[in-house]
């Protein structure tokens, strides 16, 4: 998921990109590049953040990254194949260790300015843009395929795909729905617009605020597909709760006392939000409350920094929130109490964390530093270990989307992510991560291998 657009433009975050450079591993006879990633950078200690100014963001340090450096590279033309092995996968005790690999497999620029929105439905990749255009495009092949255009002259800044049904929300504080077709070739038809124009002039006349659009610039979309809901999220501090049936707007939920930046909802129903208040708030549905059936259980504070985005794993066993000073932090939900905990932050990004997508055992963070990091969660204690940066855009990654490759083999997984960013280029990237017996490791090699984009 992504957040509100309030960074300057891409340019004037180019001069503080952070600087780094590949260094190769003198020990390897081979010459090739060996990066050595640390087993966790996550804590699960709280953190203590007050000698630290609110919004200032964190500087790497030696604790939060191996000895090797990284810079930014001034051509995104370079793929990687790394050995990642955790603390202990070097002694006797750890048999195995892991190698990731990944690469920029397509990277395409248009004149549609900046990418604010993607989604991945069914084999399609759907792009917002600030030239109010979506277009889309097929996998795996990554070839546009067809475009979504209105007259209305306004960002698309979020995007949410559902049962052929797609829904965009604009700048212009309206939600506009397409209904995909595959009668041969993929179509997109224009069904509807929200909110409706005669329940917006009803309302407006009542004095009743339920069926008025927002006040302010959406900010995120969320689909809770069993109770037929769809959610939006604004800057004017609320989040409208619409009927997808008839999509009428059933309740305004004033969910925070500052702009809202993104939301998530689980499958269970339950509704978070993120805010510039510094909190994450948990919301449920009781069917039996009347006219105001979403009730606040908790709010999760996000030690004093604007929390911009959110993600959710599909068990809704681990809630992310990416901060503006460039933190992510987690919380667990427990096994037997199902309440949320504290577990920890992952540490990395030198700027605000934008975006977050979250797809297995791998989270992907998009920062303003304009790097994209691929987060790998370890099942049985939950730490996380940073397995890719993905380097080569020009301006902050505004938006990511990651989803699952086919495999060769029993011993490899991965996923494909797609990022979108201020600089307009919007990327492809194939990650891969392989388990790699430790007795064979010392006849392995890394490859550095460097390739034309289309």
């Amino acid at each position: 998921m992504a957040s509100p657009i309030d960074l300057e433009p891409p340019n004037s975050l180019s001069s503080s990109a952070p600087s780094f450079a590949i260094r190769p591993n003198n020990n390897n006879n081979n010459h090739h590049n060996n990066i050595s990633f640390l087993r966790s950078i996550s804590t699960k200690e709280p953190l203590n953040f007050s000698e630290q100014l609110p919004y200032s963001p964190p500087r790497l340090s030696t604790s939060a990254l191996p000895s090797n450096t990284y810079s930014q590279p001034s051509t995104p033309r370079l793929s990687f194949t790394l050995n990642n092995p955790s603390t202990k996968s070097v002694d006797d005790d750890h048999p195995d260790f892991h190698q990731t690999s990944y690469r920029c497999i397509s990277s395409v620029l248009k004149k549609d300015g900046q990418i604010l929105s993607v989604a991945v439905s069914n084999g399609l990749v759907y792009t917002g843009s600030q030239a109010n255009l979506i277009r889309v495009w097929k996998l795996p092949e990554f070839t546009e395929c067809d475009h979504l255009k209105t007259r209305a002259s306004s960002m698309v800044v979020s995007l949410q795909v559902s049962n052929d049904m797609i829904y965009a929300a604009y700048a212009d504080c309206k939600i506009r729905v397409w209904r995909r077709t595959w009668e041969g070739v993929i179509k997109h038809v224009r069904v509807a617009t929200i909110p409706k124009v005669g329940s917006y002039v009803r309302s407006y006349i009542s004095g009743r605020d339920k069926m008025m659009k927002h006040m302010g610039p959406i900010s995120s979309l969320a689909i809770n597909i069993s109770d037929d809901i769809l959610y939006s999220a604004s800057l004017d501090k609320t989040v409208k709760v619409w009927r997808i049936s008839d999509l009428k707007c059933i309740e305004t939920i004033q969910a925070h006392n500052d702009p809202i930046n993104d939301i998530v909802v689980g499958d269970d129903g339950v509704l978070y939000t993120a805010s510039d208040d510094a909190t994450v708030r948990v919301w449920r549905r009781n069917f039996c409350s009347g006219d105001r059936p979403h009730s606040l259980t908790v709010t999760l504070p996000a030690k004093c920094s604007p929390v911009k985005t959110l993600a959710l794993t599909a068990d809704g066993g681990v809630l992310y929130g990416g901060c503006s000073d460039g933190y992510i932090h987690y919380w667990l939900k427990g096994w037997f109490s199902g309440q949320l905990q504290y577990g920890g932050a992952l540490l990395g990004h030198t700027h605000a964390v934008m975006c977050l997508a979250s797809m297995a055992n791998y989270l992907v963070s998009g920062s303003a530093d304009s790097t994209c990091r691929v987060w790998f969660r370890e099942q049985q204690d939950c730490q996380h270990v940073c397995v890719a940066i993905l380097q080569g855009h020009r301006g902050p990654i505004r938006c990511v989307a990651a989803f699952p490759i086919l495999v060769n083999e029993e011993n490899e997984d991965g996923c494909t992510v797609c990022t979108g960013s201020l600089d307009g280029v919007l990327k492809m990237w194939r990650v891969r991560r392989t388990s790699i017996s430790n007795k064979g490791k010392g006849s392995s090699q890394n490859a550095c291998e460097y390739f034309e984009i289309a």
